[in-house]
């Protein structure tokens, strides 16, 4: 398999993985703050990571860094994980003041952010990603808005839009400076600055308690597990085998699987081409991991009863 469609692949499965942590997400807020869902989320997904680092050196597969090579893989995993908790802090906040689908659409709105932000560090733009760009940004207004014009936008809806900011940026640092860097050691890094950079407001802003961690302990796991330790390992691995414009055009595609979150639906349609027979046995098998999920099964059980 080529590296540009084993790197569109993990994309892909990256985003299904991402769609259904919304879901997560704002299960989560019931029970924790945005900070302690973020300290504890990531530290998880840091953790996980651990044994894996250490399995791939054990098999040869990566390699320890050393000195300058070190300090800038150190470097580098930092300041992912300040995007990403920037990002992501915003985000939290957000769906506190929005929908899970209004959220979970206009993040991707880094599809357009990309492109555009690219252009100040002369990233080559298809005009077919600018046509797809206007296209998501008229599907953008047409949510958000409905039939009340811009009033329709709320206060939820802009700090998501923020967030997506964020989240290009995040996209951009890796293509232009993390190719060749060990993804999953950057991915570990760049998860516990996010944790610890969650830790302070944590405790300044906010009142956790272990009897409310354990009661969001489901969302948690999976937030920090699924869309953290497999989801943004994921798009890592895959970004180094792909620029940064096909690389948001692959994880905007798995999108469809965060509605499926927020609807409850038992079954849920994604337009795919008769002859891309590849991905579509892909989503398939996506979407049974999803039903098999525990935290699915519970969603399902909590809002559609027997359905």
């Amino acid at each position: 398999m080529k590296q540009q469609t084993r790197g569109s692949l993990m994309l892909l499965l990256c985003a299904m993985v991402w769609g259904a942590a919304f879901v997560a997400q704002s299960e989560g807020m019931n029970y924790v703050g945005p900070f302690t869902m973020q300290a504890t989320r990531y530290f998880l997904s840091g953790l996980v990571l651990l044994p894996v680092i250490a399995l791939r050196d054990k098999k040869g597969i990566s390699v320890r860094p050393a000195g300058k090579a070190a300090k800038r893989q150190l470097l580098c995993g930092v300041i992912c994980g300040a995007l990403l908790c920037t990002a992501s802090i915003i985000q939290q906040y957000g769906i506190i003041h929005t929908t899970v689908g209004k959220s979970g659409f206009i993040t991707t709105m880094y599809i357009i952010l990309v492109p555009f932000l690219g252009l100040f560090v002369k990233l080559r733009v298809k005009l077919m990603n600018w046509v797809c760009a206007v296209l998501a940004l008229t599907g953008l207004y047409l949510l958000c808005a409905g039939g009340e014009g811009l009033t329709g936008v709320n206060y939820g809806d802009w700090l998501t839009l923020l967030c997506a900011i964020f989240f290009a940026c995040h996209i951009l640092f890796i293509d232009r400076t993390c190719h060749d860097l060990d993804g999953v050691r950057l991915s570990c890094v760049q998860f516990f600055t996010a944790s610890a950079l969650s830790i302070l407001p944590m405790l300044l802003l906010e009142k956790p308690s272990l009897a409310a961690v354990t009661s969001a302990w489901l969302p948690i796991v999976y937030a920090g597990v699924f869309s953290g330790g497999i989801g943004y390992t994921l798009q890592i691995f895959g970004q180094q085998r792909l620029d940064a414009a096909p690389a948001e055009d692959a994880m905007r595609k798995g999108k469809p699987v965060q509605e499926v979150g927020v609807f409850g639906s038992d079954e849920f349609g994604v337009a795919i081409r008769k002859d891309d027979a590849e991905t579509m046995k892909l989503v398939n098998e996506g979407y049974k991991l999803l039903k098999a999920d525990p935290y699915w099964k519970e969603l399902q059980a909590k809002y559609l009863g027997n359905k």
